[in-house]
Formats: C-alpha cells, structure tokens, sequence
C-alpha cells in the first residue's frame, strides 16, 4: 500500500530547476503517490527555520506520509543522511538537527542512509533523498533501506527561565512574514506585559484587540508567545532577530 503522500519541503525557491528536479524523481519512482509542496521558500541554510516549520506540521498530516526535507548546508560532508519512522509518519533528509521534531517521541526510530558514489556532492535532495521518499511512499520499511542509526542531531527550542524576581525571560525564535516576531514564551493565559528591544507591548488574545499601528502580544497558533504590529510589521519596527532577548513581566 503506498503512503497517502510525499511532502516537500526545502530551502531551493522556485526560480531554479531544483524543485522540479526532486519531483522528477519522486514520480518516476512513485507514480500516483500524491507530492505536496509544503514550502520551499525556507531562508537559505536555515536549519532552525527549517526546524521549526517542521515541528508545525509532520503529526498534521494522515499516518503513512512521508516527509521529504531538505535544508542541507553541510551536503557532500561527512554528516550524515537520515531517515526516521515516529509516530506512524516517516521523515526523509540530513542530519543536522532539521528532522529533531520527530526524534523526541517515544517510539522513533532512525536509520542512516547509503550515500551511493555516484551521488552528486552538492545535491543528495535529488540523488539520496527523494530515491528514499519514492522507496518508503511505496512500502520499504526503514529496516530495508539503512543501518540502525543511534546518534542522530537533536536540536531544542530553548526554554525560557524565570529571575528571582519572577519575570519570565525568553527569546526570539524567528519572524514570520507577515513580521510577527515568535518567541520561545509559553504561558496559560494572555496576561502582563512583554518587553522587547526597550518597548512594551501589552497580552491581548486576538489582533482585532489592537488598535491600527499598536505593537502587542499574544499566544499565536503555535503555543508560542508572538509580539505583533497590527496592519504592520513588528520585526520591522523593533529591528528583532532570532535570539533578542524578550520579558514577560507579568502573567503566565
């Protein structure tokens, strides 16, 4: 029986040729098995970003998908390439931390992948990766296609901490594209206050809350603490990057 789909997601854009050079493959070697392009506009390199989109969606999808991921700045090095069976969904790609979110259930399992000589050095998404996806979509088990891997890259969002005086201290995990600035914050309800880059931006649960323009936070769909700009960007207005530091002052 073959998986209920292939999802792509990879760090390539879609001005070149790589997208399509990695669906060639894919159905060539496993035709009819739905492709999903997921996103291929992670930025460049960006294994975090890659991380945490990751961790948004591999339990969304039907058990039996197969997830194709590919953001793989050390390709044609000695990290190694990697598959993983977790909770019924199995994940295809490097090993440099992208795959993490599927490592850290109970019953995950990971084997390395054969690196064939032939294989480019500068593209294993076409020639190891997605031969593997097409294999696994089909019905291989992880048994027949590699070696029991036991050491595998697992990369965390760091938690916050709380000071003495029982502010809760964060960071800046990434920014979306609508510039919504996502914190490592986690609390129950949307309460106090959030401190970033010398401002203060008041918990609402909703962007209608905020007036046109206001700066504010709130719980966004990932659990996560989010500092937003109504109708504007947050990131462009506090010039935050990943790992700024962020303060709830109270609540939570």
């Amino acid at each position: 029986m073959s998986a209920p789909a292939i999802t792509l997601l990879t760090d390539f854009g879609t001005a070149d040729g790589y997208v399509a050079e990695l669906k060639g493959v894919l159905v060539s070697l496993a035709p009819g098995v739905p492709i999903v392009d997921l996103s291929h506009d992670i930025p460049p390199q960006d294994i975090a970003s890659g991380r945490l989109t990751v961790a948004r969606y591999w339990r969304r999808f039907p058990v039996g998908t197969v997830h194709l991921v590919v953001v793989d700045p050390g390709v044609g090095t000695s990290r190694a390439a990697i598959a993983i069976a977790s909770e019924g969904r199995l994940l295809v790609g490097p090993d440099n931390g992208v795959l993490s979110p599927a490592l850290f259930s109970l019953d995950a399992r990971v084997v390395q992948l054969p690196v064939d000589a032939a294989a480019s050095a500068t593209f294993h998404g076409r020639d190891v990766f997605a031969p593997v996806a097409a294999q696994l979509a089909l019905g291989a088990t992880l048994e027949q296609i590699g070696e029991s891997f036991a050491n595998a890259v697992r990369l965390r969002t760091p938690p916050p901490f709380r000071d003495a005086h029982g502010l809760l201290h964060g960071e800046v995990l990434t920014v979306d594209r609508f510039g919504n600035i996502i914190t490592n914050l986690l609390i129950r309800e949307p309460q106090g206050m959030v401190k970033i880059a010398g401002r203060a931006a008041r918990l609402v649960r909703t962007y209608g809350e905020a007036a046109r323009g206001e700066l504010v936070a709130l719980v966004g769909s990932s659990g996560f603490v989010e500092v937003a700009v109504r109708e504007g960007s947050a990131a462009a207005a506090l010039g935050a990057t990943r790992g700024d530091s962020v303060v709830l002052s109270s609540g939570g």
